[in-house]
């Protein structure tokens, strides 16, 4: 940046500005000021990217919620009558999918007394006449209440098809 001495400015009085119109005395002024230009475009830009990234994290939070759900096997992969995992936990508001896997026909029945006070294991629970019969079928619920549901498969409780889930 250039320094100005008052030597070399010389700043016209406005009875110097009169005289000097008055005596037909041209006087060549011009200063160049330099301004800090605005970034206008980095702005809309900036906007842009607060609206791509509100998007996108609008976007990540509907993917989100749909994929919060964890997925219990029905059925070893050995063969086993077993929930693969058998004990696990989950937020409230999370999607439980049980699905068929091997060993089938299953079901999966909340057992209404060790369900958490309030809830209603018949509302959680297919009935144990209904079976999910063929590879990939599923039965999804989605819990609510805080405390620990047990479970069991109907048809193999028996052989120990238990499970646990812990709503936290």
């Amino acid at each position: 940046m250039a320094t100005v001495t008052s030597a070399a400015v010389a700043i016209p009085s406005f009875t110097g500005l009169k005289a000097a119109s008055a005596a037909s005395t041209k006087v060549n002024a011009s200063a160049k000021v330099a301004a800090p230009s605005l970034p206008r475009m980095s702005i809309k830009a900036s906007m842009k990217e607060v609206g791509v990234a509100v998007m996108a994290t609008a976007a990540s939070a509907m993917l989100a919620s749909n994929a919060m759900a964890i997925e219990i096997l029905l059925g070893s992969d050995d063969g086993g009558l077993a929930f693969v995992p058998n004990s696990f936990s989950v937020a409230p508001g999370e999607k439980i999918v049980f699905k068929n896997n091997a060993g089938f026909p299953h079901n999966i029945v909340f057992d209404e007394d060790e369900v958490p006070s309030g809830v209603d294991a018949g509302k959680i629970s297919m009935s144990e006449e209904d079976l999910l019969n063929g590879p990939g079928e599923t039965y999804a619920v989605t819990l609510t209440e805080k405390g620990t549901y047990s479970f069991y498969c109907a048809p193999h409780q028996g052989a120990g098809m238990v499970g646990k889930v812990t709503v936290n």
